[in-house]
């Protein structure tokens, strides 16, 4: 029996060229594992192209993450800028250019050809002879009837009671199924200035009627975000009787101005400042915020406002000449959303 020897430095060399490839496969791994990074480091820190949207990117975790690295990206462009300019502004001194005023909707808003002057003639004339010249002449005081629609509901009947607290000389009657064209001649007999009737939908306040008497004109507007006493917080005691000043802010053009002067005429002319109650009406964007506050002297530089509410915001929907008439009567304005709504720089009061 013929035994063949085998030398156990070859059996070595063996194992040892095994152990070599394995290593060198688990090196190629870590290779291509690592070029595998490099990539995608490379792929992230690579700008998009000019014409590339984020949209294109069909994974949505992708999608989300690439959208998120490129908000970064901007937001640190846009600090970085802001740091270069505020040490220039540093650097120059008294020398340095004044500070660029941001773009917003209001300062880009379109020219519009109704703009009230002042001191225009013409409006002068108008504001003589229109329908509230006897309130500002001191001819008559307001006098407000406030009512509902049939029905009402707690929400909107505390709607009108705080209403009723924040607009000197006002009362609230209930409706009791009565037709407006109905009740405009009582409130005329008894020498009410104003009829004031909130709508509701689903038992919360959607819209208003301010009827000016006797001879008109007539808004609708829709109310929106309505928030009594006791939804607010932080708010002041309740509204004394005094007389609140008014302050009527952005109504410029010819239907602003007379809105503005609607709603003015509501409010006694001459107020108690010793009540230190102001009435506002804010129109930005064609929406009117209402807000209700007491200002409180800290020190002879320092003051603090309270909101006392109610608050609440109204968009106009139409103006009427004359009093209440949906069916007969003669619109002088109503809203058109498609159309008047199509330019976003573009406002009707």
């Amino acid at each position: 029996m013929d035994i063949t020897e085998v030398s156990t430095s070859q059996d070595a060399k063996g194992k040892k060229g095994k152990k070599a490839k394995k290593k060198s496969a688990e090196v190629d791994g870590e290779g291509s594992a690592g070029e595998e990074k490099k990539m995608v480091k490379s792929e992230l820190a690579v700008a998009f192209p000019p014409t590339f949207s984020v949209s294109e990117i069909k994974n949505k975790q992708r999608r989300h993450f690439m959208f998120m690295k490129l908000k970064q990206e901007k937001r640190k462009q846009k600090m970085q800028l802001r740091k270069k300019r505020r040490k220039e502004r540093e650097a120059l001194g008294d020398k340095a250019p004044p500070k660029e005023v941001p773009k917003t909707i209001e300062n880009q808003r379109v020219y519009d050809e109704t703009t009230v002057d002042p001191e225009d003639e013409e409006i002068a004339f108008d504001e003589g002879t229109d329908e509230f010249s006897a309130y500002f002449n001191g001819l008559t005081n307001p006098k407000v009837l406030i009512t509902t629609s049939d029905r009402p509901r707690g929400r909107t009947v505390r709607f009108c009671e705080q209403l009723a607290t924040v607009i000197p000389n006002a009362h609230v009657y209930y409706r009791r199924g009565l037709a407006l064209k109905r009740i405009i001649p009582q409130c005329v007999a008894r020498n009410f200035t104003y009829l004031m009737v909130i709508n509701e939908d689903r038992q919360v306040p959607n819209g208003m009627v301010l009827c000016h008497l006797p001879n008109g004109p007539t808004a609708h507007f829709k109310v929106s975000s309505v928030r009594l006493r006791k939804e607010m917080k932080r708010r002041g005691k309740n509204p004394t009787e005094h007389y609140p000043e008014v302050i009527l802010n952005n109504f410029t053009t010819r239907l602003g101005h007379t809105i503005g002067r609607l709603f003015a005429a509501l409010f006694p002319q001459e107020p108690h400042f010793v009540g230190r109650q102001v009435a506002t009406f804010h129109n930005q964007r064609d929406f009117i915020f209402f807000r209700f506050h007491r200002y409180i002297f800290k020190n002879e530089k320092k003051v603090g406002i309270q909101e006392l509410g109610p608050r609440f915001t109204l968009k106009l929907r139409s103006l009427q000449k004359g009093t209440f008439d949906s069916k007969y009567g003669e619109y002088e304005w109503v809203m058109k959303r498609h159309e008047m709504e199509a330019c976003r720089r573009k406002f009707q009061l």
